[in-house]
């Protein structure tokens, strides 16, 4: 009788992440968990349905580096043509730990456009930040979309 060795402890360390990634509170601070929130929308099972919610996994893409969900969330009209490099380039120089949600304008499940103004607080080299951003969203094609931070 022959037995398969077990993985290697680092591949089994990868493994367990994404699984208590999903039962873990959501760090948009929904209060739902990550599989109940944003992780839908970042694998694509589902779209937003508000502004907010978009906000909401934006700022859960930047916190977990998802730079594809970055980029396919900005609205074609505004998104650079370089977007995804220059996201891959800065995207590790970050560390984000906070999100509050001030306020939001528009943006429900009936609207075509909204706002949402919010404080992102984040580490840049280890010196705390914070980013303060009146962002517009806008439908493309039905979808939610990031259209720019000049709100």
């Amino acid at each position: 009788m022959t037995t398969e060795p077990s993985p290697p402890e680092e591949t089994q360390e990868e493994e367990r992440i994404p699984r208590i990634r999903e039962i873990s509170l959501c760090p948009c601070k929904s209060k739902k968990s990550y599989a109940d929130c944003c992780l839908p929308f970042h694998y694509g099972r589902a779209q937003p349905e508000t502004a907010e919610q978009l906000m909401r996994a934006r700022y859960c893409a930047f916190f977990f580096r998802r730079v594809d969900y970055l980029v396919s969330s900005t609205h074609p009209r505004t998104r650079e043509w370089n977007l995804k490099q220059q996201l891959d380039a800065s995207i590790h120089d970050y560390q984000w730990s906070f999100l509050e949600i001030l306020q939001t304008s528009k943006g429900g499940k009936d609207d075509k456009t909204g706002k949402v103004e919010f404080i992102a607080h984040f580490f840049h080299h280890g010196q705390p930040g914070e980013l303060h951003e009146h962002s517009r969203f806008t439908r493309s094609k039905g979808i939610w979309k990031y259209l720019d931070g000049k709100g």
